[in-house]
């Protein structure tokens, strides 16, 4: 907010999931709403529009959009279905599409205004990676076809936490904090694409002009370098952590910090210095060892040697990645896990050994 009140835009669109879900806390709606009205305040003349993206978009129809406590200070909230706003003052016409179940809309320009904008939230086909769309579905899909980006002065897409432009006047903007389902996910995407991390656009609908403007964090991401412990002992592990910790920029004091050890036994994990490990948690806002052990080397059925997962890589790595509570110890429960499907395996072996049959159907 500060950055754009600093900018004093003319047109000011929000593409959707301004809150991560449907009834937010009291505190994140507080917060969000001091926002938007500073903003009103300072650029009372600035036009500002919002659409309702899938984390916004209420399941029933009795459920009221969150949205729409801004709509008194004066932003325009296109929640329920698509709409076209038109301001003849800017010679403007906006075609907002939110996130909802219905027809799909023609996705034309208003052929009477200079200018026109399409500010949609969902999915553009082939853009996303398959694990960002497995991980986050959006309600809408649209073809680059449908998209038709051509035809308009600009599009702003949201849903999508990556900034990336779809088409010279098509873009996402990208979340403004780490908040998907894998953040770590984004940081890899954010570096291949060599982007600065979170930040917003700002565009010139007359010249075609665009920048990408990053923003602090409020608490920095950090995941350090990842390393194989295939062949050292517990001691060695140690020090490859401790010596990543050391050279983590800044350190790892209030941040939230990651480290994948891979090909670690889980005998291993066990013998690690875990006082060590608990003073990185303490300093840490959030502090995650993740270790994943060696690859099983299985035979295929046509009796060719490759890697595939077995049922325990599957759960562990199922485990490994789930979100917990912070009282939850991620190792033992891993070990549980496998321990139950230990179980689960062993009861059917015997049944499928019963003799003349029964057993296994019973």
């Amino acid at each position: 907010m500060d950055a754009t009140i600093a900018l004093a835009p003319e047109i000011v669109v929000v593409a959707g999931d301004i809150f991560h879900t449907v009834r937010p806390t009291n505190p994140a709606i507080l917060h969000a709403f001091q926002q938007f009205a500073r903003l009103r305040r300072e650029l009372p003349d600035a036009v500002v529009v919002m659409v309702a993206g899938n984390h916004d978009t209420p399941r029933s129809t009795e459920t009221g959009c969150i949205l729409r406590l801004f709509t008194p200070m004066g932003v325009h909230v296109v929640d329920a279905a698509p709409d076209r706003l038109s301001f003849p003052e800017l010679d403007l016409s906006i075609f907002a599409v939110p996130d909802v179940p219905g027809p799909r809309p023609a996705l034309v320009p208003d052929p009477s205004a200079r200018y026109n904008v399409l500010l949609l939230h969902g999915e553009i086909a082939g853009i996303l990676p398959p694990a960002v769309v497995d991980a986050d579905r959006a309600t809408r899909e649209i073809t680059t076809e449908e998209l038709g980006a051509d035809r308009w002065t600009y599009v702003a897409l949201g849903h999508y936490h990556v900034h990336r432009a779809v088409a010279p006047n098509a873009y996402y903007s990208g979340s403004l904090d780490y908040t998907s389902a894998n953040p770590w996910g984004e940081l890899v995407e954010e570096r291949a694409a060599k982007l600065p991390g979170k930040g917003f656009i700002e565009y010139n609908l007359e010249t075609g002009a665009h920048r990408f403007h990053p923003v602090k964090l409020a608490r920095a991401l950090v995941d350090l370098p990842t390393f194989s412990a295939r062949g050292l002992m517990a001691a060695e592990v140690d020090a490859r952590i401790q010596g990543a910790v050391e050279r983590c920029a800044g350190g790892i004091d209030g941040k939230i910090v990651r480290i994948v050890v891979r090909d670690i036994p889980r005998h291993i994990v066990r013998e690690l210095d875990h006082r060590a490990l608990r003073d990185y948690k303490r300093r840490a806002l959030h502090f995650q060892l993740d270790t994943r052990r060696p690859d099983v080397i299985r035979l295929h059925s046509q009796g060719a040697p490759g890697r595939r997962p077995s049922l325990a890589d599957i759960v562990r790595d199922k485990l490994h990645g789930r979100l917990l509570e912070a009282d939850i110890d991620r190792s033992a429960l891993v070990d549980l896990g496998l321990h139950y499907l230990s179980e689960a395996e062993a009861m059917s072996a015997a049944s499928l050994a019963t003799p003349d049959g029964i057993g296994a159907d019973e």
